[in-house]
């Protein structure tokens, strides 16, 4: 009996933390709304709260990501698709990476636009490249149709768009140190 009741209590918690406390399931759009509230949450987190440890940002990603794949692969049998649109877990490892880079830049003062603009641009960047899903994420949405699949797509979007918002601070930072220069 214990046995079960922890199998159903460890179950429910994989489900919420793979719907993210329940935002797969608040929309017909839940990979862009909870992208958008992971922008939003770390946003507060750094730029208002003052949450600047960047050593502790990568640790919990690193538990989260490895985490996932255990929550999703358990969560998965729920739902009746192989990639349910309620898993959404993806969608904020995913969005997290440019993010956790913008800290990163941010503690070194690459950062010639409002720090605004650089969130804006890691949102859009990431939406962009999951539902574009250009290689190597579609490698992984289409050759991975379980826990792994579901994970994976949304990292190598958020690469992508980790690669686009360093490459646009260092423009911008040249752009920047050569005008104050002359």
């Amino acid at each position: 009996m214990w046995g079960y009741l922890l199998y159903i209590t460890v179950k429910k918690i994989n489900v919420l933390i793979s719907t993210f406390f329940g935002y797969g399931y608040l929309t017909k759009i839940p990979g862009t709304v909870t992208s958008f509230v992971t922008a939003i949450f770390i946003y507060i987190a750094y730029e208002h709260l003052g949450y600047t440890d960047l050593k502790f940002s990568i640790t919990f990603f690193i538990i989260l990501f490895f985490y996932s794949f255990y929550a999703v692969k358990d969560a998965e049998s729920e739902f009746k698709n192989k990639d349910p649109r309620q898993i959404v877990i993806d969608e904020v490892l995913g969005q997290a990476m440019p993010l956790i880079l913008l800290l990163y830049l941010s503690q070194n003062n690459e950062f010639s636009l409002p720090i605004e603009i650089y969130y804006v641009l890691s949102f859009i960047f990431f939406r962009f490249f999951d539902i574009l899903k250009p290689f190597p994420v579609s490698y992984f949405d289409k050759n991975f149709k379980n826990f792994f699949g579901i994970i994976m797509d949304d990292i190598m979007a958020g690469l992508y768009s980790m690669i686009l918002i360093y490459l646009i601070s260092l423009k911008f930072w040249w752009l920047f140190n050569y005008f104050i220069k002359n």
